[in-house]
């Protein structure tokens, strides 16, 4: 649907952003200037106790410099209600008093099949409310009552019953007027190949509604009463109102929940129910598949950090290690995934019958993070006593590692992994002086490559270097603002080593169509003024106001180049030396010779410097002291047998 000129503008102009952020969180009093529109709160996108969340009313815009959610009025509508543009605008209209342009007779008619879809999954709710106080539901009702459920609970979940018989909702609803094709669209009855009429999809079964997040009956899930039933549980079929991969059961409710709270991923219909009724109010499931990519993304727009909480038979842990390939490659800063592991044989419903809901919150602050249920995937059960197998357990870790696409996240990994494979290595390792060790073994313990004064100030100095490179690339883009779009990825994944830095660098990215004051007015003229202090900042050329954009933008790329780089080849070494306390593999013999290469081909680049050494053709240089303790890392391990030389 297009809107007509100006629409949105009006829109905008009727409405405040502090207005509609205020219904979903609490102001921070202390650090809010109201009279000015700037106010501060927690972030309602990702759990936190501390006022990051920044509105700027008069400008219409937000940001939160803990987790980068940032928009404007209709983003923000479409993150928290989960609708997309064209809805946000119809909520924020109607809020406004405002009429919305008439719609294209196909569109309008389109919505007008979907409402009256969900017009008759309403009535089918009721008739199977209805039919659970029926005689024909008393083993139904049995069950409920024995699974903990009081009439309460089940009206709370409108809980239902489809009969037996092949059309008791199809004569209800046929009776009530409603036309063929819609109940058959609906996903509620089937036709019948035999010429009869169509029959009921749920037969027999209690019945459970799924609704989407705006509370629509979009589906049902059934539960068969029948032990002999070749499905004990069966969905709606995808349909025009509902899609499988792309919903989850509790979705509105669980969303209005989670936040302060964690946001819980159970397996089942009951479990949802168990949980919710315990107190742990944001708890969601898939219906009945293995999550989906969509509904991962969908669980991270509710929370930062969503617990998987799967029962604790093989068929929840092999669906936990499913998730584990699913969300590598969707993971980033600030977006992640926790595991809560049920005991043996128990789901989270007969958790919380067995010991309560304490027990269960324990379970939920004990959840580990995702890498280390990667880790127990790979080695729980096996035995690492030969290379062949330490090598087969390297690879597969390597190729696990490598499928998370974000590049700093990816070095985190592998430094956690590297830590837990140490441990599982260094644990078997002959330890006191009088231990048996191979014949002709001649390791000697590894003294720290850095423990005098000296090496210390050089660490000093070459972090001191990096904040000044840091300082040159935002100030150069300050100057140059212009300039922000070429380098708005690159910005994204600089890592900033002091807070003013990292104000300005969010600053950035946040504010469209940059310009110096727009930038100073969000992160602060103090920021700024740290940040070009240091005379190195000030005399380089990037930042004199008569320097053309070009060679500024070519200051800016140099300095990105090099900044990149040491930080890659310094980490390399920090790596490499650590796992050089035990016997050298592959994988750090072929580290330690990127790095080397990179220092033996490396071209002088700019001036002549006899502090610094190039670790490539960009440009980049490591201090004496960094190069002094690569050579001698260098010197410890011989490359012609793969392993650490003989240093008796």
């Amino acid at each position: 649907m297009s809107l007509p000129p100006g629409f949105l503008d009006e829109l905008k102009s009727r409405t405040s952003l502090a207005q509609v952020v205020g219904r979903k969180v609490t102001w921070d009093q202390r650090k809010s200037n109201p009279g000015k529109g700037d106010l501060w709160a927690p972030c309602p996108f990702h759990q936190e106790k501390t006022a990051s969340f920044h509105v700027d009313d008069r400008k219409g815009f937000y940001y939160c410099f803990g987790c980068h959610a940032k928009g404007d009025l209709f983003s923000f509508v479409r993150e928290t209600e989960n609708v997309g543009f064209m809805e946000a605008v119809e909520i924020l209209a109607k809020e406004a008093g405002m009429q919305m342009p008439a719609r294209d007779p196909k569109a309008q008619e389109k919505a007008d099949r979907r409402t009256q879809l969900v017009d008759v999954m309403e009535q089918a709710v009721q008739f199977f409310r209805l039919q659970l106080k029926t005689g024909s539901a008393g083993a139904a009702r049995d069950y409920l009552a024995g699974r903990g459920l009081d009439d309460a609970t089940l009206d709370r979940w409108e809980i239902g019953f489809a009969p037996p018989g092949w059309q008791n909702l199809w004569d209800h609803l046929t009776g009530k007027g409603v036309e063929a094709d819609l109940i058959l669209a609906a996903g509620l009855a089937k036709p019948s190949n035999q010429g009869k009429k169509p029959y009921d999809t749920f037969r027999d079964r209690i019945m459970f509604p799924i609704r989407d997040a705006r509370g629509r009956a979009i589906a049902f899930g059934g539960r068969a009463m029948d032990p002999t039933d070749n499905a004990k549980y069966l969905n709606s079929p995808e349909t025009e109102l509902f899609d499988k991969g792309r919903s989850l059961y509790n979705l509105g409710p669980a969303r209005e929940a989670a936040g302060a709270r964690p946001l819980i991923v159970a397996e089942g219909y009951m479990d949802v129910i168990a949980l919710s009724e315990a107190g742990f109010k944001s708890t969601v499931a898939p219906l009945g598949t293995a999550i989906t990519e969509d509904q991962l993304q969908l669980l991270w727009r509710m929370h930062d950090e969503p617990i998987i909480a799967l029962d604790g038979d093989n068929a929840g842990l092999r669906a936990a290690m499913r998730v584990i390939d699913l969300a590598l490659p969707l993971l980033e800063a600030g977006k992640a995934l926790r595991f809560c592991l049920m005991p043996e044989g128990q789901d989270p419903d007969d958790l919380l019958k067995a010991q309560g809901a304490g027990a269960m919150q324990k379970l939920i602050d004990q959840s580990i993070p995702l890498v280390q249920l990667l880790w127990r995937r790979e080695t729980e059960g096996k035995t690492f006593d030969s290379p062949e197998r330490k090598a087969a357990l390297d690879r597969a870790l390597r190729e696990a590692i490598l499928k998370v696409r974000d590049r700093s996240l990816q070095r985190h990994y592998g430094e956690e992994v590297n830590r837990l494979r140490r441990s599982l290595f260094d644990g078997a390792r002959p330890q006191s002086k009088g231990s048996w060790q191979p014949r002709g073994a001649r390791f000697q313990p590894v003294k720290p490559m850095v423990e005098t004064k000296a090496s210390s100030l050089a660490a000093t100095n070459a972090a001191f270097e990096e904040q000044l490179k840091e300082a040159v690339i935002l100030a150069t883009l300050v100057t140059h603002p212009e300039l922000v779009d070429e380098f708005e990825a690159d910005l994204e994944r600089l890592e900033t080593t002091k807070p003013e830095h990292e104000l300005v660098r969010q600053a950035l990215i946040s504010v469209d169509g940059s310009n110096r004051e727009e930038i100073e007015a969000f992160c602060g003229a103090d920021a700024l003024e740290k940040l070009f202090a240091p005379r190195h900042v000030r005399i380089c050329p990037g930042v004199q106001p008569n320097v053309d954009k070009d060679m500024a933008a070519m200051s800016v790329a140099e300095e990105l180049a090099k900044l990149s780089a040491r930080r890659g080849a310094r980490s390399e070494i920090e790596d490499a030396a650590r796992d050089i306390e035990g016997l050298a593999d592959e994988g750090l013999t072929w580290r330690l010779r990127q790095v080397a290469e990179g220092l033996t081909t490396a071209g002088k680049a700019g001036r002549e410097d006899k502090t610094e050494y190039d670790t490539g053709s960009n440009g980049a240089r490591l201090s004496r002291d960094e190069k002094r303790d690569f050579d001698a890392l260098i010197e410890r391990i011989d490359y012609s047998k793969g392993g650490r030389k003989d240093r008796r």
